[in-house]
């Protein structure tokens, strides 16, 4: 027993002691993650901004998920295992191609809805937010992830290979990024209590959740 006991704190010391030298790796790179792409990012050994991304919203994921804008390799659906990707560009990986205004799915139909840097890539927002409420069961919850449209502007523009620009094209009323005030109204306007902001990558992206209960209604029709 002693020598199990030993070998587990010795193996959880080795994992902190990793996880520590991959945490400083990644604050002194920095620079080399916000620029480039994921999968670059990854062959030098860092967490890319995408895997920052899906590894806070796995934290907070539950039930069957529904990601909106799921992207290229729809990577937290394939992780988290319950779930559906749908995007309006035919990425690889994707499970369905539509549009996100009008989903191809029954009313309370998902547990979680997630958007992972989609909102601002979003025109119509407030349509599609409501559209998010709709399939979504009581006591659902809602994740939306954004850099404010400072960092945002700074990202993409830097971001030269970024696929959303070169690939799909952006269109009329996206936005690099979005403020914490403009998230919280669009939640409550789409008849979700917004719940709280969870900032994460030194502060310079954050996630938002909302929660649609049975006493919500939506505001704006």
């Amino acid at each position: 027993m002693l020598k199990k006991r030993r070998k587990n704190n010795f193996t959880l010391g080795n994992t902190r002691r990793l996880v520590s030298k991959q945490k400083i790796k990644d604050i002194v790179f920095f620079p080399i993650r916000f620029i480039f792409d994921y999968k670059t990012v990854n062959a030098c050994g860092l967490t890319s901004l995408r895997d920052e991304r899906i590894n806070v919203c796995l934290k907070y994921c539950w039930g069957k998920v529904l990601d909106i804008g799921c992207g290229e390799g729809n990577e937290l659906v394939r992780r988290y295992k319950n779930g559906i990707g749908v995007d309006v560009y035919m990425w690889r990986g994707i499970d369905v191609l539509c549009d996100t205004a009008n989903l191809p799915f029954k009313d309370k139909a998902f547990d979680t809805v997630t958007l992972i840097a989609s909102i601002g890539h979003i025109p119509d927002r407030a349509k599609v937010l409501r559209e998010c409420y709709r399939v979504l069961k009581d006591d659902g919850q809602i994740l939306a992830t954004t850099l404010d449209p400072i960092f945002g502007w700074l990202r993409h523009k830097l971001a030269w290979w970024d696929r959303d620009q070169i690939v799909r094209g952006i269109k009329k009323g996206e936005v690099w990024g979005l403020w914490g005030i403009k998230i919280k109204k669009l939640f409550i306007l789409a008849g979700f209590s917004f719940e709280r902001k969870i900032p994460f990558t030194y502060l310079i992206n954050s996630l938002y959740i909302g929660k649609k209960s049975k006493k919500d209604k939506i505001v704006n029709k």
